[in-house]
């Protein structure tokens, strides 16, 4: 598999996300006839690529790209801060209420932006996630 989009850490065009897309459902038709995505639980190098692009492509359509006649509630940049650091370090939701000291529940309601982060919680975001104090201060 050549991957495309290496060294890019952001899209910031229209057809950048386009491609990006495109070549997101080039590597999902590959991985299925090749049967890389049957295994719910498989860790391969097309599910680890169809993700990187893949949130990439979810970052720009977060930001760029306006939705008419569909109400999107856009993330506050605690939650999309905090969503980012997972997806880099690879860490489940699980994970991280464990890391924070809650239950899966309180987190799940924190990440719907439903509950608002307690100061334990957001010293302890700051400590395991390096969550930029202003950021948490601002938005929690």
């Amino acid at each position: 598999m050549k991957k495309k989009f290496e060294n890019v850490l952001e899209l910031t065009t229209r057809e950048e996300y386009d491609n990006a897309m495109s070549y997101v459902m080039q590597l999902i038709n590959e991985a299925t006839a090749n049967g890389a995505l049957s295994d719910p639980e498989a860790d391969n190098e097309y599910i680890r690529e169809i993700g990187r692009v893949g949130h990439l492509c979810a970052v720009y359509e977060d930001t760029k790209i306006e939705f008419k006649n569909i109400k999107v509630r856009q993330k506050s940049p605690l939650i999309r801060n905090i969503e980012d650091e997972m997806y880099s370090r690879n860490i489940k939701q699980k994970e991280l209420a464990a890391m924070l000291g809650i239950n899966e529940p309180a987190l799940s309601q924190i990440m719907g932006g439903k509950r608002s982060v307690s100061m334990r919680t957001a010293k302890r975001l700051h400590k395991y996630l390096n969550i930029d104090a202003k950021v948490l201060i601002e938005y929690a």
